[in-house]
């Protein structure tokens, strides 16, 4: 850091002001959000609300970083193979905003530590791992029940599709409807209800870059930013209390490469006949017995 510079929190974020008032900026300054994955989406989020001017995180994340997440993480560099994802990212974002604090959870979130983790959270932001399933619905879970606005903004292709879990509203379960279901049929109604629209779905030129047996997917940077800029808007909306954030069974997916935005209503979530008749095109796709396209 430059030691003649001086650190001013409302000079750092004075272009700010005009899209928001000085008072909400201060509204910001004082918020905690939770953010568990700091990889491909979660580290944007990071850094894109570090700039927001918001100034309390709790963040979580086990992984350390590796050579193939370059194409698509903020924190990946060639400096940063294998250091933790978590340590990486808190470094900065205190490098943004040096009065910025941070509790770091490097173990990940786990069932023994995820009211630690949402202590005190005005939001919590979901950039775990797709794969990661059991971690995800069980913070979702406790965000329900202790009444903490919910958010995920899913990288389809070249696109993101956002949902918002509203305290008192339709839940993750409620929604996605995974509970008791074999591991591949919680994948296809993961993907079913992220992404109700599928705009994204004829333009995998590459099938075999989607493995699931292998936990592996192919991602793009475009798609990260996309779901970051979405994620900042929408937490600022939440936070602030402006403006309308369509809730589940709402989504939004906008798809870059189509150009083209659609929101969805899907009442009652994967149990909807829609979202029935989805899923009976996503099956074969997870078992190999069929092409997208």
């Amino acid at each position: 850091m430059n030691q003649a510079a001086t650190f001013d929190y409302g000079q750092a974020f004075s272009r700010n002001i005009g899209w928001v008032t000085r008072a909400e900026q201060e509204k910001l300054r004082s918020s905690r959000v939770a953010i568990a994955g700091l990889g491909g989406v979660g580290g944007a989020h990071l850094l894109t609300l570090c700039r927001l001017g918001i100034s309390r995180f709790n963040i979580a994340d086990f992984d350390e970083f590796g050579v193939h997440n370059m194409n698509r993480q903020v924190g990946a560099f060639m400096s940063t193979v294998g250091r933790p994802k978590a340590q990486v990212l808190a470094d900065m974002a205190r490098d943004i905003n040096p009065e910025v604090d941070i509790r770091l959870f490097p173990e990940g979130v786990t069932e023994s530590n995820v009211a630690d983790f949402l202590h005190d959270v005005n939001v919590y932001v979901d950039g775990i791992d797709f794969f990661a399933l059991p971690a995800r619905r069980m913070l979702f879970r406790v965000c329900d029940q202790l009444g903490i606005p919910s958010l995920t903004a899913a990288p389809l292709g070249m696109g993101v599709s956002l949902m918002y879990f509203k305290p008192g509203g339709v839940s993750f379960e409620q929604y996605f409807r995974v509970e008791g279901r074999a591991e591949n049929e919680q994948y296809a109604r993961f993907i079913a209800g992220l992404s109700p629209a599928m705009l994204q779905r004829d333009y995998l030129v590459e099938p075999t870059a989607v493995n699931f047996q292998e936990r592996r997917g192919p991602s793009t940077m475009m798609s990260c930013d996309l779901c970051a800029g979405v994620m900042g808007v929408s937490v600022l909306k939440v936070v602030l209390g402006r403006g309308k954030l369509r809730a589940a069974p709402w989504a939004m997916q906008f798809d870059a490469f189509h150009q083209r935005i659609k929101f969805t209503w899907r009442p009652f979530g994967n149990a909807n006949p829609i979202q029935q008749l989805m899923l009976l095109l996503i099956r074969p796709l997870l078992e190999g017995r069929a092409k997208p396209g």
